[in-house]
């Protein structure tokens, strides 16, 4: 996926493509997680589906629910999908970051490395 330390940097179009890349793939995450709480908030707390993506988003932009819950199923549901939301954040953010940060620091080794040699 990434260059290994030996390899040169890659380009800059070679590297706008890759964090395109993860980019899609931490959109795809979390459009896939808000249909997964939407349907949830939907079928097991019987909220409308206006209110069951309001409360989906909350949850997934670390927010916090909106309504209240007051079927059992609903309750449970929402304590685990705030759970999951927290780990969704994390992954997409680490998605977004690593291109950036590896492009960095292989950047920095190359210069390190380039320098010393004559």
């Amino acid at each position: 996926m990434f260059e290994h330390r030996n390899q040169p940097l890659v380009s800059r179009r070679r590297f706008l493509l890759r964090q395109v890349r993860y980019t899609g793939i931490s959109l795809a995450i979390v459009a896939g997680s808000l249909a997964f709480g939407v349907l949830g908030y939907h079928f097991l707390a019987g909220l409308p589906w206006i209110d069951a993506l309001v409360n989906a988003a909350m949850l997934l932009g670390g927010m916090g629910p909106v309504d209240a819950l007051h079927t059992p199923a609903g309750k449970l549901f929402a304590s685990f999908f705030a759970l999951y939301s927290g780990i969704v954040f994390l992954v997409a953010a680490g998605l977004l970051i690593a291109p950036v940060f590896h492009r960095f620091l292989h950047h920095f080794h190359v210069e390190v490395e380039g320098g010393g040699e004559k």
